[in-house]
């Protein structure tokens, strides 16, 4: 899609996830750099929440207290995270996980680009009862997805037209 098409649907599933009450009740959110076109949720962290990005570290994601403006590093995947030596953010703090996908169901269940992160994540018991948000433009958004034993299927799917409670 063209820089302008994605803009235009990132803005739109920004603009669903501010008018969520899941959304605006939340404290500590965590987020994501958008990477390879993925939705850009940037717009967001101007509202006055505690933001979380993730760092990758070893076969984990480590995730760091950030603001807007703060400085990012190129991580091992190419990547935008935060420096290693900013503050962790434990799972007792969140509030909000919003997850990104190259492609969601209507259940809830996503696809990744393929290194379990998430699906790790999700399955310790500190993570497990978060509400997510999987995060992705409507084209992929399907109707059902190849679900393996470690998928976790999430509570909800945001795109740019509207926001989906899967669970």
């Amino acid at each position: 899609m063209s820089v302008e098409e994605w803009r235009e649907k990132s803005s739109r599933i920004a603009s669903h996830l501010l008018s969520s009450l899941l959304f605006t009740q939340a404290k500590t959110i965590l987020a994501y750099s958008s990477f390879r076109q993925e939705p850009d949720l940037s717009s967001l962290f101007a509202e006055p929440k505690q933001w979380g990005l993730p760092r990758v570290e070893g076969k984990s994601l480590v995730w760091h207290r950030w603001k807007a403006g703060e400085l990012l590093l190129t991580g091992a995947y190419g990547i935008f995270e935060p420096d290693a030596n900013s503050p962790i953010l434990e799972a007792e703090e969140v509030d909000l996980i919003l997850v990104p996908a190259v492609a969601c169901d209507r259940l809830g269940y996503r696809l990744g680009y393929g290194g379990g992160y998430y699906d790790r994540l999700l399955s310790s018991p500190e993570w497990s009862s978060k509400f997510t948000i999987g995060i992705v433009f409507d084209f992929a958004c399907l109707p059902e997805l190849p679900v393996d034993e470690w998928d976790r299927r999430l509570n909800g799917v945001c795109t740019e037209t509207g926001l989906i409670i899967t669970k």
